[in-house]
């Protein structure tokens, strides 16, 4: 059950992500500051930094917490799971695990239109990577008995998240209104198929 202090807690973090992406929206990310987005949702700008670390984490959002529920959920598919659909059911659980699909619009459209959200956002990709190597590594050893060989599974992660980067980019550029779903699969079968 949720406590009333954390209920209050989601609608300030809520009513401060709303002006946030509000501002950004009409001003432009980097125009937009920390005093700007506290003044506007009524709160401190000490207050704003006890609910998100950087500006940045107004729009890429906790990015450990995320990574982590990434490397947990593949770890936790099936062993007969393939490597491919493993990290799918992964991204799968990630994409509505912060934000309704609007929000996780806007959001995305920042990154992939702001240069320095972009390279902030890959730097915390390439950490979760790293992170998930060694979870494909063991599944793809798991048929053999011995662990496969690190190419093979960096190669699988890096491969995974072009395909979630390129649908993503994609399905902002769309507004939405294609599947994100059906975009990354067509983009992993574009590799797969003919790579």
């Amino acid at each position: 059950m949720t406590t009333l202090w954390e209920r209050s807690r989601q609608v300030a973090v809520q009513a401060i992500l709303d002006t946030a992406v509000r501002l950004f929206a009409e001003q432009g990310y980097e125009q937009t500051t920390i005093a700007q987005i506290a003044r506007e949702a009524g709160i401190s700008q000490r207050s704003l930094f006890r609910y998100f670390g950087t500006k940045e984490d107004l729009v890429c959002g906790d990015q450990e917490a995320l990574g982590e529920l990434l490397k947990r959920t593949v770890e936790q598919q099936p062993a007969e799971m393939s490597a491919w659909d493993a990290l799918r059911a992964g991204f799968e659980v990630i994409l509505t695990a912060n934000h309704p699909p609007e929000r996780a619009l806007e959001l995305s459209r920042l990154i992939f239109d702001t240069p320095s959200l972009r390279a902030r956002y890959i730097e915390k990709r390439l950490r979760w990577q790293a992170e998930l190597v060694p979870v494909i590594r063991a599944r793809l050893g798991n048929g053999s008995g011995r662990p496969a060989p690190d190419t093979q599974a960096k190669a699988i992660v890096a491969t995974v998240f072009a395909c979630i980067d390129t649908a993503t980019e994609l399905w902002a550029g769309h507004d939405g209104r294609l599947d994100l779903a059906d975009l990354y699969d067509q983009c992993l079968a574009a590799v797969r198929d003919h790579g």
